[in-house]
């Protein structure tokens, strides 16, 4: 590159200035160079006059080193104060050291931990699948009576309330019948029909024996009475299903007093747990008035899906948990398993009977059913070795002394105690049995530094 033509005077000033600044700059040069050496040579003069003094021995060992080694030494604190400067401000670049990651599965444990926990194996053994069954408990059925009335009739009186406990021929309440009226008149004619047709048929046969009349005449008042009797029983019939017994029967023969009032009575012993009538109330035989039920034993009733119902036989044990009792579970024994299945809810019903005389349970309280199946064997761990991360099951397999390994596995569902392994471990595999969710707590606080 060419300079410009400048006149030969400003050359000479810039030659001029240049020159003066670098005779300047090596000065100054020789200047530092000199004052360090000078204080270089001064700090040797006190090292070696203070190692004579205090320690000849290394003064000595220094001597004996070679020459180079000697001439280098005096640079060697400055050389780790340059490197110390340097490092200082980051000068040297730093290699990057590869971080081993943590795997989020394992978990080293200290003694705290350890103490919170129990090893065991993983065997092969009995497993008893527990279904469970939503259900409710209900009326047993061979001890519940729905009373109603025997005729057409208006409530008179009534002498049993819900919650009253009653012997069966107890009188529940009374009805005023026309319709019994009628019925107790219409016996009161079939039977002094029958009488006198039986008395005419006798004076026939004495006639027929005299030979006053024929024989046809004595067959037409034999059979006369002979319907008349059929007539009576009929009408007694009658009054026995309109609610009258036999001495009550007996007593409108001798007397012939009709009485309208019909008994409405117990026909089971036990308590009145409805009543559905009021008095002046007029009632059919088709309504049911009371209903009486011996609440000492009672069923538990469930739906059970189809696909369990193979599972489940009559007279295996089964256990019965009522929410309402602070999820009690009472004993109990399958009493019936429906033959068929029900076409909407794809349901079998089946039964237990449960003993009630402590009279805790109440018909119509929900309740579950647990029903234990036939004993298969296979791979099983205890419920408590099971964690539940992640919407999924694992158990902890032990590594080593100090530390554990989380192992994703398909678990089944609990049954006394135990849960059935399809796949994640083997058999014989050292497995936390107790104690998993504190080493889970434990990975968890790992993993998070903490």
């Amino acid at each position: 590159m060419r300079l410009p033509n400048l006149p030969k005077l400003h050359l000479d000033a810039i030659k001029q200035i240049t020159s003066t600044g670098y005779v300047w700059a090596i000065n100054q040069s020789k200047l530092v160079i000199n004052t360090i050496k000078n204080f270089q040579e001064q700090a040797n003069k006190n090292t070696r006059a203070w190692l004579s003094t205090t320690a000849p021995i290394i003064l000595e060992l220094f001597d004996k080193l070679p020459k180079f080694v000697r001439n280098i030494a005096p640079f060697l604190p400055w050389t780790f104060l340059l490197v110390f400067t340097l490092n200082l401000f980051d000068v040297f670049e730093k290699t990057p050291q590869a971080i081993k990651a943590q795997d989020p599965s394992i978990v080293i444990i200290n003694p705290e931990v350890q103490k919170m926990i129990a090893e065991g194996e993983a065997v092969i053994g009995p497993y008893i699948e527990v279904i469970r069954v939503s259900g409710r408990i209900d009326f047993h059925e061979s001890h519940l009576a729905r009373i109603g009335a025997n005729v057409t009739g208006r409530v008179a009186e009534m002498h049993a309330i819900p919650g009253q406990i009653v012997k069966q021929g107890d009188i529940l309440a009374q009805i005023t019948s026309t319709e019994l009226t009628q019925s107790q008149l219409a016996y009161l004619k079939a039977r002094n029909a029958s009488d006198l047709a039986e008395r005419a048929a006798e004076r026939a046969r004495i006639l027929y024996k005299e030979d006053v009349i024929a024989l046809a005449e004595m067959q037409r008042r034999e059979s006369e009475a002979s319907n008349a009797k059929a007539e009576l029983r009929a009408s007694q019939d009658q009054l026995i299903v309109q609610g009258m017994n036999k001495a009550s029967i007996n007593r409108l023969a001798k007397t012939g007093v009709i009485e309208s009032i019909n008994n409405v009575t117990a026909t089971i012993p036990g308590e009145v747990v409805e009543r559905k009538i009021n008095k002046g109330q007029v009632v059919q035989p088709s309504d049911a008035l009371y209903t009486i039920a011996n609440l000492d034993i009672l069923w538990a009733i469930a739906q059970v899906p189809e696909t369990n119902a193979p599972l489940i036989k009559k007279g295996q044990k089964s256990e019965i948990q009522v929410s309402a009792l602070n999820n009690k579970k009472i004993e109990s024994e399958i009493s019936y398993v429906s033959s068929i299945v029900n076409p909407e809810t794809r349901t079998v019903v089946v039964r237990a009977e449960i003993d009630n005389t402590n009279r805790q349970l109440k018909p119509g309280m929900l309740a579950t059913m647990l029903v234990e199946s036939e004993p298969v064997d296979i791979l099983t761990v205890p419920s408590e070795a099971i964690v539940r991360d992640d919407n999924t099951d694992h158990v902890f397999v032990k590594v080593n002394n100090e530390t554990f390994k989380m192992v994703h596995v398909k678990a089944g569902p609990e049954g006394k105690g135990q849960r059935p392994i399809y796949s994640g471990i083997e058999p014989g595999q050292v497995i936390v049995i107790k104690g998993a969710y504190h080493l889970n707590t434990e990975r968890k606080r790992q993993l998070s530094g903490g």
